[in-house]
């Protein structure tokens, strides 16, 4: 059977799309639409994402896809000493504003363009999405941000403007929001940086499975000995005794 080709969304729909498993592997499903909260949790929600430079928004899910949990999260020698030596601290927080604005930082252009900036934000303040920062002092070194449905965080960028910055944010993420209840988290695509980091990839239909199963979860704290800390709190000494086994 040939792939379904994309379909076009109109701005007013209503914030639906179709089961992407019958579409390209190369994961474009739809175009159109718009970047409103309803929309964009409906597409987390059905393993879709927003990805696009210029006008007309684009939504895909490709085929496979890349995940990372603590079970597979690898952490180097190097990295350990980073996260057991610096006096950097490490925070969750609903504001994306500087985090995004970071991730925007790149010499080759980037997608994330006011409007995008605008809806990720406003995710930010209701609830659906977080940003993990890293500082040196009062400097945001690093960071990632991404959308959290459920048992879901998806994961959409992150930045370094210091050596293993996006590194220590990508572990306090996986770290923390396991710990808080999350189940699946998405990072899109693998890259060899990524791959680095434990990530792994599972098939278009694995993924879409597990998401319908951790979508329908609520927000309860993952089984462990250590409470992790609240969101605003400093995670870096909770980090450390998290991940005391890892090499020295």
């Amino acid at each position: 059977m040939c792939p379904r080709r994309p379909i076009w969304i109109p701005e007013d729909a209503p914030p639906l799309f179709p089961n992407p498993r019958a579409f390209d592997p190369a994961g474009l499903v739809a175009g159109g639409g718009d970047l409103s909260r309803a929309r964009l949790l409906a597409a987390y929600r059905q393993g879709l994402f927003p990805w696009f430079n210029e006008e007309p928004i684009l939504w895909w899910s490709p085929d496979p896809r890349a995940i990372l949990d603590p079970e597979h999260l690898h952490v180097s020698r190097s990295l350990w000493r980073t996260l057991r030596n610096k006096t950097w601290t490490v925070r969750a927080t609903r504001d994306l504003n500087d985090v995004l604005s970071g991730c925007a930082e790149r010499e080759e252009g980037t997608w994330l363009t006011a409007e995008m900036h605008a809806a990720y934000a406003n995710l930010g303040v209701v609830g659906d999405a977080l940003a993990y920062e890293v500082r040196d002092g009062d400097e945001l070194i690093g960071g990632l941000y991404g959308v959290w449905v459920g048992g879901l965080f998806a994961a959409e960028s992150k930045f370094h403007r210091q050596r293993d910055a996006s590194k220590v944010a990508l572990v306090a993420a996986v770290t923390h929001l396991f710990a808080l209840g999350v189940r699946l988290l998405d990072v899109q695509f693998l890259t060899p940086h990524l791959a680095s980091l434990g990530v792994f990839e599972i098939g278009r239909d694995v993924y879409l499975d597990r998401l319908a199963e951790v979508t329908a979860l609520g927000r309860e704290p993952g089984p462990g000995a250590l409470v992790p800390p609240e969101i605003g709190e400093d995670l870096l000494p909770w980090l450390r005794e998290m991940l005391r086994e890892q090499p020295q």
